[in-house]
């Protein structure tokens, strides 16, 4: 099951190609000590100093990195198999055109267009190199003039390249994947908190738009400190995915708020916050395991 924040603004368009810009970097705090009993200093630890930067894992070590794929392919392809995503390609009358690949590139939010430009800039003459103009044409709309009949046919012919594959992973690490992880570490969240980060911008985008990742974090930052400002890990969390339901809920289509609820509150509730396995969560009542 496939969906993606409309918004009234289409907030995956164009703005998101500042993305990087546009997240703000913040100076991770350094790991406090508390004295000890004879002036002695010791380690401050999860008991003494509730509120200490601990050495967060990052969600780019590469076990992460695969965790971070297939909790996102549950809810944006109801499979863990996230590499069989690369042929994927369709409209769900979302108002954003055709949707395709392993991230759910947007004919009408810019990103598959500059993900077909990447491809064509390394492989020029390849099958979709064609559809550029008409790509160019519907960016900001659910048209589909000048794809139709043979687009999707395509793309999926595309899907087999290796070089296309690769072209996916990129955009994909370039757009949302890197720019989530660098602002998570900022603030000093771990590997959970970096894949919050992540799927927040799968799903919003980023921009100006009220439900970008941006203004969510903006909200959750007037409810509560990241680690990195000296809150809690947990608490702010708690406060983002408040945020970020709430602008799930700004639309219809994502009433149905369990990739938070019952995926990623419970690793929060059980204080997994750097995505140790087994992992065990719902999404839109289907089941998952990793082991």
């Amino acid at each position: 099951m496939r969906t993606r924040s409309i918004g009234s603004a289409l907030p995956r368009t164009a703005t998101r190609v500042a993305l990087g810009l546009a997240l703000l970097a913040v100076p991770a705090t350094a790991l406090a000590t508390n004295a000890g009993p004879a002036g002695h200093p010791a380690p401050a630890t999860a008991h003494s100093a509730p509120h200490a930067v601990r050495a967060a894992t990052g969600l780019d070590d590469p076990a992460k990195k695969e965790i971070a794929m297939q909790l996102v392919s549950s809810a944006e392809n109801s499979s863990l198999n996230w590499k069989a995503q690369y042929k994927y390609i369709e409209d769900i009358g979302d108002g954003r055109g055709y949707t395709g690949g392993i991230i759910g590139f947007c004919s009408g939010t810019h990103d598959m267009l500059e993900l077909v430009e990447l491809y064509t800039q390394r492989k020029p003459g390849n099958v979709l190199a064609k559809y550029l103009p008409a790509l160019r044409k519907v960016d900001g709309s659910d048209s589909h003039e000048g794809l139709d009949p043979n687009y999707t046919k395509d793309w999926k012919k595309a899907a087999q390249d290796p070089e296309f594959q690769k072209a996916q992973n990129d955009e994909r690490d370039r757009v949302y994947f890197n720019p989530a992880v660098k602002q998570g570490k900022a603030d000093g969240i771990g590997a959970l908190g970096q894949f919050a980060y992540y799927d927040a911008i799968v799903m919003h985008g980023d921009g100006n738009d009220p439900t970008s990742f941006s203004s969510i974090r903006k909200r959750a930052l007037a409810k509560a400190e990241p680690p990195a400002q000296g809150g809690d890990e947990k608490t702010y969390l708690n406060a983002f995915l408040d945020a970020r339901v709430w602008a799930m809920k700004q639309e219809e289509a994502h009433s149905d708020t369990s990739r938070v609820d019952t995926a990623q509150r419970v690793f929060l509730r059980q204080g997994n916050l750097d995505l140790h396995t087994p992992l065990d969560w719902k999404v839109y009542g289907d089941s998952y395991h990793i082991g």
